[in-house]
C-alpha cells in the first residue's frame, strides 16, 4: 500500500517553503524567499520576514498541491517547523499549518528545524544509515551529530559552535570585504578567482588540547577583519578574491577535519553534510576528497534541498507518521530557541497570566 502523503511547511527564517512527500519520494517542492527584501539591511529583519510569510503562505501551498496533482483532501498529514527560528516567522507557519490540517481533517506534527535538514538527504539518497555522523552547517547552526533512528531515538550532539556559525562567519566577513548579502554565495563566487593559500587564516579549535568536535568561527572572522584593516591602513587595495578563497579554505578545512575525526572515533562509515553551507563548493569538494581517502561514504543533498525548504519538514513528518508517533496537541506552540534532542518538537502554549 502507498504510504501517507505529507505536506511540510517551513517558515523559520526568510523562506516560505511547502513540500509534499510520499514513501520517501518528493512529489512537490516550492519555496518563496524574501531574501532580496533583507539584502539592503545586510541581514534578515524579523518583522519583514514575518510579513513575507503572510503574503507567501497560501500561494506556496497552492502551488505545491498543484505540482503534486493533489487537492487539499489528498494529503494525509501536515508537518510544520515549530522551532528553532524567528518567533514571528514560526508563528505564521504554525498558524497556517494548523488551518490546513483542520480544513483537511488530518493530524498535525511539529518538527524540529534541524531534524528537517538531516531528513533532507533521505529525499535524494534514501533511508539514513544507522548510525551516521551528520554535519549541519548553516547561517545559524554548526553542529556535529551522531544519528541512529532519526525519529525514534534521541540525537546525540558530539559538538556545536561556541559562538558564530559557519554561515554567520561568511555573512560577516563578506560585509567586511564589501561583498553582498547573503555572504555565503558571495564568498563562494569571489573565491573562484582567488588563491586559498594567499592568507594564513587560523584554524580555530584544532589543537590536540581543544575539544575535538566543538567549533568556533568568531576568531576567524576577527582575523579576516584585521587582515582587511592592514591593507586599508597601508593604502593598498584589498585582494578580495584571495581573502574570500583563504577564508573559505579555513572554514572547509575545520568543518571536514572535525567531521572525519568523529566518523573515525565512532566507527561510522557514512558522513552526511546538510544545511545552507553544504552548498558551498569548497566544503563539498574537500569533504569528497577527505571522505574518499578515509573510505567513508559522503552524502550531500542537492543544492536546492540544502537551504530551508518544506520538503525536508515533510520528510520528517512522513517518518513520524510511519513510526506511529503521536500527532501534536491542539495547543502546540513554538520554541524559537529549541535545542535539538528529538526530531519531533511539540512545545505547549503557555497559559495566559491574569492581571492581579
Amino acid at each position: 500500500m502507498a504510504g501517507p502523503v505529507v505536506l511540510g511547511i517551513e517558515s523559520s527564517c526568510d523562506e516560505t517553503g511547502a513540500g509534499i512527500v510520499q514513501d520517501g519520494r518528493l512529489l512537490a517542492h516550492v519555496v518563496a524567499s524574501s531574501m532580496d527584501e533583507h539584502a539592503r539591511f545586510g541581514g534578515v529583519v524579523p518583522e519583514i520576514a514575518a510579513r513575507a510569510h503572510l503574503h507567501s503562505f497560501n500561494p506556496v501551498v497552492r502551488e505545491a498541491l498543484d505540482r503534486a496533482g493533489l487537492r487539499i483532501g489528498g494529503i494525509d498529514a501536515v508537518a510544520v517547523t515549530t522551532g528553532p527560528g524567528l518567533s514571528g516567522a514560526l508563528q505564521v507557519g504554525l498558524a497556517g499549518a494548523k488551518a490546513v490540517a483542520y480544513a483537511a481533517g488530518v493530524p498535525l506534527y511539529g518538527v524540529h528545524h534541524l531534524a528537517g535538514h538531516v531528513a533532507a538527504d533521505t529525499l535524494e539518497h534514501g533511508p539514513l544509515p544507522e548510525p551516521c555522523v551528520v554535519l549541519i552547517v548553516s547561517g545559524g547552526h554548526t553542529s556535529l551529530l551522531l544519528v541512529r533512528d532519526l525519529v525514534r531515538e534521541p540525537i546525540l550532539h558530539l559538538g556545536d559552535t561556541l559562538d558564530d556559525a559557519a554561515g554567520e562567519c561568511f555573512d560577516k566577513v563578506a560585509r567586511i570585504l564589501g561583498l553582498p548579502y547573503p555572504g555565503g554565495p558571495a564568498i563562494d563566487r569571489a573565491a573562484r578567482d582567488g588563491d586559498p593559500q594567499a592568507v594564513a587564516f587560523p584554524r580555530p579549535l584544532t589543537r590536540p588540547s581543544d575539544d575535538p568536535y566543538a567549533f568556533s568561527f568568531s576568531g576567524l572572522k576577527t582575523a579576516a577583519a584585521r587582515w582587511v584593516e592592514q591593507h586599508t591602513r597601508s593604502g593598498e587595495a584589498v585582494p578580495v578574491a584571495d581573502g574570500a578563497a583563504a577564508l573559505q579554505e579555513a572554514v572547509a578545512d575545520v568543518l571536514t577535519r572535525k567531521a572525519l575525526a568523529a566518523c573515525r572515533a565512532y566507527g561510522v562509515r557514512t558522513l552526511i553534510v546538510v544545511g545552507g553551507v553544504a552548498a558551498n563548493s569548497r566544503v563539498r569538494a574537500l569533504a569528497e576528497k577527505r571522505c574518499a581517502s578515509a573510505g567513508i561514504e559522503l552524502r550531500v543533498p542537492p543544492m536546492t534541498l540544502c537551504t530551508d525548504n518544506g520538503a525536508m519538514i515533510a520528510a520528517v513528518g512522513a517518518l513520524l507518521v510511519r513510526s506511529g508517533a503521536e500527532p501534536a496537541p491542539l495547543d502546540v506552540s513554538i520554541d524559537p530557541s529549541a535545542p535539538l534532542k528529538y526530531a519531533a518538537l511539540t512545545p505547549r502554549a503557555r497559559p495566559a497570566v491574569r492581571a492581579a
